[in-house]
């Protein structure tokens, strides 16, 4: 908890003295004022993060935590557990979806395995296993509120970890079938929604598993009563493990002043408990793409982010923020290499 405590208390507001300079610089371009929209946007984000007029994407990361969840024996998900040991090999070897769109960035991927469940080889994967996935949250906490902050913990020492190597974008990606189930019910929690609000299908289900989903969330909450103006509380009773090591990441971002790309709605689960724990950290969060998982602008909203991207995707992984990291990197570019009207001669 001391690290936790710390990491909370370094994060700071966004430097209002490198955000105006760089709108200055933005505003003096050979073109509209504003007229390149987001883009503008975090440049003057990016300024403000990295106390700089000149902001510069140097290493790109995309930490991938991955946690198995003991509601799978409600037995409605589409997919088996062991398909996350089976993905966390694959992003190690190279060949899923978002060691694709990484490299396509130029950026490196971190599998962390923070609680997958079944067995698998772990070499190219960081091993921080908290537990073997969490218990069935429908029957009584997903984990203890101990094991949900040292899980954040140790988001917090992997993202430190990269700061040090010397990346300054980090994005956020997950693996974990049936981590759709703990994100709704931390929504529903946060925003007293219903679960049927919150609830989608997920990797494809039908409409009588969506309706057990939608029970099993109802009564994980039921059972557990977690208190929404104690993230950690709503954390430990119906989130997962993955979801709280990004948390942790997110958090270290906020506090090493490093901008984090959040990724889709699972993601967008750890975003809302950092913004819980410390409202602050919002302004070091760049929201990447609206993923089709029906309640994520819900969770956007929630968080007080909008998304760049709209590209109907829902694999997870880090993918979508990912394709965001070229948007990032290319606002940096537009206040450094553009001419001005000064540049011209136009007043």
């Amino acid at each position: 908890m001391v690290l936790l405590e710390k990491t909370i208390a370094a994060v700071q507001p966004l430097n209002e003295e490198y955000m105006q300079r760089m709108k200055q610089r933005l505003d003096s371009l050979l073109k509209p004022v504003g007229s390149l929209g987001i883009l503008e946007k975090i440049a003057i984000q990016l300024a403000g993060i990295m106390e700089t007029d000149n902001p510069e994407i140097r290493k790109k990361a995309v930490v991938l935590m991955g946690g198995d969840h003991g509601v799978l024996e409600e037995g409605f998900h589409g997919y088996p557990r062991q398909v996350t040991a089976i993905m966390m090999e694959r992003f190690a070897k190279g060949g899923a979806g978002i060691n694709v769109l990484a490299r396509h960035v130029g950026a490196d991927v971190f599998p962390v395995d923070i609680g997958v469940a079944d067995p698998y080889n772990p070499e190219g994967i960081i091993v921080r296993k908290i537990r073997p996935g969490t218990a069935n949250m429908t029957k009584g906490p997903a984990m203890s509120r101990e094991e949900a902050v040292k899980a954040i913990e140790t988001g917090i020492e992997i993202a430190g970890d990269l700061i040090d190597r010397g990346y300054n974008l980090l994005a956020t990606g997950d693996m974990g079938i049936g981590n759709t189930t703990p994100s709704s019910a931390i929504l529903a929690v946060f925003g007293n929604y219903s679960p049927a609000i919150v609830t989608g299908a997920g990797t494809g289900l039908d409409k009588e598993g969506l309706e057990k989903k939608r029970k099993a969330i109802a009564r994980a909450i039921e059972v557990n009563r977690p208190d929404p103006s104690d993230p950690i509380d709503v954390l430990a009773k119906v989130g997962g493990l993955e979801i709280a090591g990004l948390t942790g990441v997110i958090l270290a971002g906020a506090a090493r002043r490093v901008p984090v790309l959040v990724d889709g709605f699972i993601t967008s689960a750890a975003a809302l408990v950092a913004a819980r724990l410390c409202p602050l950290a919002v302004n070091y969060m760049i929201p990447s793409h609206l993923s089709e998982e029906r309640a994520h602008i819900l969770m956007l909203k929630a968080i007080g982010l909008k998304p760049m991207l709209h590209m109907e995707m829902r694999l997870g992984e880090g993918t979508g923020a990912a394709l965001a990291m070229s948007l990032v990197e290319a606002a940096t570019k537009i206040p450094r290499e553009m001419v001005t009207f000064q540049d011209v001669g136009l007043a």
